[in-house]
Protein backbone atom coordinates (compact mmCIF):
# COMPACT_ATOMS: atom_id res chain seq x y z
CA UNK A 1 0.00 0.00 0.00
CA UNK A 2 1.09 3.39 -0.91
CA UNK A 3 1.04 6.34 1.72
CA UNK A 4 0.96 10.01 1.42
CA UNK A 5 3.54 11.63 4.22
CA UNK A 6 2.92 15.42 4.31
CA UNK A 7 3.99 18.08 6.48
CA UNK A 8 7.45 16.66 6.35
CA UNK A 9 10.31 19.04 7.73
CA UNK A 10 12.67 20.38 4.81
CA UNK A 11 15.35 19.03 6.59
CA UNK A 12 13.94 15.05 5.64
CA UNK A 13 15.14 14.03 2.27
CA UNK A 14 13.85 10.26 0.88
CA UNK A 15 16.68 8.47 2.77
CA UNK A 16 15.50 10.41 5.49
CA UNK A 17 11.42 9.77 5.14
CA UNK A 18 12.15 5.86 4.67
CA UNK A 19 14.34 5.80 7.78
CA UNK A 20 11.33 7.29 9.89
CA UNK A 21 9.38 4.09 9.22
CA UNK A 22 12.46 1.92 8.94
CA UNK A 23 13.13 3.00 12.68
CA UNK A 24 9.04 2.73 13.55
CA UNK A 25 9.09 -1.26 12.76
CA UNK A 26 7.79 -0.93 9.35
CA UNK A 27 9.18 -2.65 6.33
CA UNK A 28 9.62 -0.16 3.61
CA UNK A 29 9.59 -0.93 -0.27
CA UNK A 30 10.26 2.18 -1.29
CA UNK A 31 10.05 6.19 -0.03
CA UNK A 32 10.15 9.45 -2.62
CA UNK A 33 10.00 12.62 -1.64
CA UNK A 34 8.40 14.92 -4.08
CA UNK A 35 10.60 17.84 -5.11
CA UNK A 36 10.16 20.95 -7.01
CA UNK A 37 11.27 20.37 -10.40
CA UNK A 38 13.15 23.42 -11.07
CA UNK A 39 14.53 24.72 -7.31
CA UNK A 40 15.44 20.92 -6.19
CA UNK A 41 13.96 21.92 -3.00
CA UNK A 42 11.41 19.55 -0.83
CA UNK A 43 7.90 20.38 -1.16
CA UNK A 44 7.63 18.97 2.10
CA UNK A 45 5.35 15.48 1.40
CA UNK A 46 6.47 12.21 -0.30
CA UNK A 47 5.01 8.48 -0.66
CA UNK A 48 6.43 5.87 1.20
CA UNK A 49 5.36 2.17 0.30
CA UNK A 50 4.53 -0.80 2.65
CA UNK A 51 3.35 -4.35 0.64
CA UNK A 52 1.79 -5.74 3.40
CA UNK A 53 -1.22 -3.99 4.03
CA UNK A 54 -1.93 -4.40 7.44
CA UNK A 55 1.72 -3.09 8.31
CA UNK A 56 0.20 -0.13 6.33
CA UNK A 57 -2.70 0.17 7.81
CA UNK A 58 -0.86 0.60 11.28
CA UNK A 59 1.72 2.63 10.11
CA UNK A 60 -1.04 5.51 9.00
CA UNK A 61 -2.02 4.92 12.68
CA UNK A 62 1.15 4.65 14.47
CA UNK A 63 2.25 7.89 12.30
CA UNK A 64 0.03 10.18 11.58
CA UNK A 65 0.51 13.27 14.00
CA UNK A 66 3.58 11.81 15.14
CA UNK A 67 5.78 15.27 15.75
CA UNK A 68 9.16 15.47 13.70
CA UNK A 69 11.29 18.65 14.09
CA UNK A 70 8.24 20.17 15.50
CA UNK A 71 6.22 19.86 12.63
CA UNK A 72 3.39 17.02 13.00
CA UNK A 73 3.17 14.24 9.97
CA UNK A 74 0.36 13.98 8.21
CA UNK A 75 0.34 9.72 7.05
CA UNK A 76 -3.01 8.43 4.74
CA UNK A 77 -3.52 5.75 2.08
CA UNK A 78 -2.00 7.75 -1.16
CA UNK A 79 -4.90 8.31 -3.83
CA UNK A 80 -4.58 8.45 -7.49
CA UNK A 81 -3.76 11.38 -9.11
CA UNK A 82 -6.50 13.20 -10.65
CA UNK A 83 -5.52 14.77 -14.15
CA UNK A 84 -5.54 18.49 -13.55
CA UNK A 85 -8.19 20.50 -16.07
CA UNK A 86 -6.14 22.02 -17.71
CA UNK A 87 -8.74 24.77 -19.45
CA UNK A 88 -7.79 27.25 -17.90
CA UNK A 89 -8.12 31.01 -19.24
CA UNK A 90 -5.22 32.36 -19.48
CA UNK A 91 -4.49 29.35 -22.29
CA UNK A 92 -7.59 30.15 -24.08
CA UNK A 93 -7.82 32.20 -27.13
CA UNK A 94 -9.34 35.83 -26.38
CA UNK A 95 -12.54 35.12 -28.32
CA UNK A 96 -13.16 31.98 -26.03
CA UNK A 97 -12.62 33.40 -22.77
CA UNK A 98 -16.55 35.12 -22.21
CA UNK A 99 -17.13 38.34 -21.38
CA UNK A 100 -16.65 38.94 -17.33
CA UNK A 101 -18.40 42.26 -17.12
CA UNK A 102 -21.55 43.38 -16.92
CA UNK A 103 -22.23 44.46 -20.45
CA UNK A 104 -22.56 42.44 -24.02
CA UNK A 105 -19.60 43.27 -25.27
CA UNK A 106 -20.69 42.55 -28.69
CA UNK A 107 -23.18 45.67 -27.99
CA UNK A 108 -20.55 47.95 -25.95
CA UNK A 109 -19.28 50.94 -27.76
CA UNK A 110 -15.66 51.30 -29.19
CA UNK A 111 -14.14 54.31 -28.05
CA UNK A 112 -12.57 56.20 -30.53
CA UNK A 113 -9.54 57.81 -29.71
CA UNK A 114 -9.56 60.86 -31.95
CA UNK A 115 -12.94 62.46 -30.63
CA UNK A 116 -11.58 61.92 -27.12
CA UNK A 117 -8.83 63.37 -27.64
CA UNK A 118 -10.54 66.18 -29.93
CA UNK A 119 -13.00 66.21 -26.50
CA UNK A 120 -10.71 66.72 -23.72
CA UNK A 121 -9.02 69.30 -25.96
CA UNK A 122 -11.94 71.24 -26.72
CA UNK A 123 -12.32 71.11 -22.18
CA UNK A 124 -9.34 72.53 -21.56
CA UNK A 125 -10.05 76.04 -24.12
Amino acid sequence: MKLYVGNLPWSVDSEGLKKLFVEAGFDVEEANLISDKYSGRSKGFGFVTIADDEAAKKAMADMHEKEIDGRKLTVNEAKPMVPRDNDRSFDKPREDRGNSGDADSSEAPMADSNAMAEDIASEGM
